[in-house]
């Protein structure tokens, strides 16, 4: 029958026994031999203690962060939080100085001025009683804590609305992630979750409030990146969690008919929508 091989005989050659590939011997596994499996990456694998000078009382300390590159995005929320594949990186976005006290989202932490630093020292050095650095990781609890000093340091500071705003979003957001990731045999369990949902609303409330006034008072983008458009998918979306469905639907409409919005700020937008029409078909 013919074959790959057909015709060879015209160049005086034999292939009826050949065949592409060498069929390859299995190698008898030794007992014992097997490789041993890779450990899996855990939590602390991912995380270094980096070092920080505070900005209030010169101070050098280690506070944990994220390597980057090492952690992959899994997707975001409607309001934008980022959910990543390993574990919540949102937990680690507070620096805390341990000696004097001031706290700060990571972005804004080396940012205070005289006047700002006096004013630290004043309402929360005076007070200050250390912070647990112990611990490979943080935990939900450690970076709750850490981001609600980080709130009292942009108000004892006066810091614009913005930074107010966004600490508050960033805060709902790790405690989202609490209780998203709460253990099934938490003690009151139900309780639990029903003060950490009303934890949450709180500081969605006061996101809203403080994203509100920036739109129309600084200049855009705010908190570094936070343009036009994005500033309004989390104005749509925070107003849609803390019951404000009117105000989402204002937000929605604007973003929808503007010229100016990218077409993806756009599918979010409608992405909300959505979720608001389902709700009142409930």
């Amino acid at each position: 029958m013919p074959g790959l091989f057909a015709g060879l005989e015209k160049f005086g050659l034999k292939a009826d026994k050949l065949n592409v590939y060498e069929e390859k011997k299995k190698e008898e596994k030794k007992p014992g031999a097997a490789a041993a499996a890779a450990p899996e990456a855990t939590e602390k694998d991912y995380i270094f203690d980096k070092t920080f000078k505070c900005p209030c009382c010169d101070a050098e300390f280690h506070a944990k962060a994220v390597r980057a590159g090492k952690v992959k995005l899994a997707g975001t929320d409607t309001d934008l939080r980022p959910k990543y594949q390993q574990f919540d990186c949102n937990k680690y976005d507070a620096v805390v100085c341990p000696k004097c006290g001031y706290a700060s989202i990571a972005k804004y932490f080396t940012y205070l001025g005289t006047a700002q630093c006096k004013l630290i020292k004043e309402n929360i050095t005076k007070a200050f009683k250390g912070i647990d650095e112990s611990g490979d990781i943080y935990t939900y609890d450690n970076a709750i804590g850490r981001f609600k000093l980080a709130l009292v340091s942009t108000i004892v500071k006066r810091a614009k609305d913005s930074e107010r705003a966004y600490t508050c979003l960033k805060l709902a957001w790790v405690l989202r992630g609490k209780r998203e990731s709460l253990p099934e045999d938490t003690p009151d369990r139900e309780n639990v979750i029903k003060q950490l949902e009303a934890d949450e609303k709180e500081a969605l409330e006061n996101a809203y409030v403080g994203f509100d006034n920036a739109f129309s008072t600084e200049n855009l983008p705010i908190c570094g990146n936070l343009d036009e458009g994005a500033l309004m998918i989390i104005l749509a979306d925070l107003s849609r969690r803390i019951g404000k469905t009117e105000e989402a639907g204002r937000w929605i409409s604007s973003i929808l008919t503007s010229r100016t919005i990218k077409d993806n700020v756009k599918n979010k937008a409608r992405e909300i929508k959505e979720i608001i029409d389902s709700a009142k078909q409930q």
